[in-house]
């Protein structure tokens, strides 16, 4: 029997998300990837297939939980500028936990609405 690994069980999770959570125009998802050095997240409309704002932690402060924050102050930031408002939150399979919670709290507290 082959053993399953860590990606494949989140990819798992991830698809059984993405059945749920669409982006439309007018509540687009907030997509988040998290590598093991760096956190990115994308506002998308799923209908037209586009990204509409973006930001990553390339560049920022090093400790994780503090990137994540400043990830999701940046993100809000944009969204605000580019008029959205509401989005649908989008974890990409990781749990709600340390760094994928602090991004989505300082999204929030930037003004997005999930």
């Amino acid at each position: 029997m082959k053993a399953v690994t860590k990606t494949e069980k989140r990819m798992r999770r991830r698809n059984r998300i993405r059945a749920k959570v669409a982006g439309t125009a007018e509540r687009p998802r907030l997509s988040v990837f998290r590598s093991n050095r760096f956190i990115s997240v994308q506002i998308i409309n799923d209908q037209s297939g586009t990204t509409l704002a973006s930001a990553s932690s390339r560049g920022m402060a090093q400790k994780p939980g503090e990137r994540a924050k400043e990830v999701g102050k940046a993100i809000a930031k944009v969204a605000k500028e580019k008029g959205i408002r509401a989005v649908v939150f989008d974890r990409g399979g990781y749990l709600y936990s340390g760094a994928i919670k602090a991004l989505a709290d300082s999204a929030r507290e930037g003004g997005l609405e999930f």
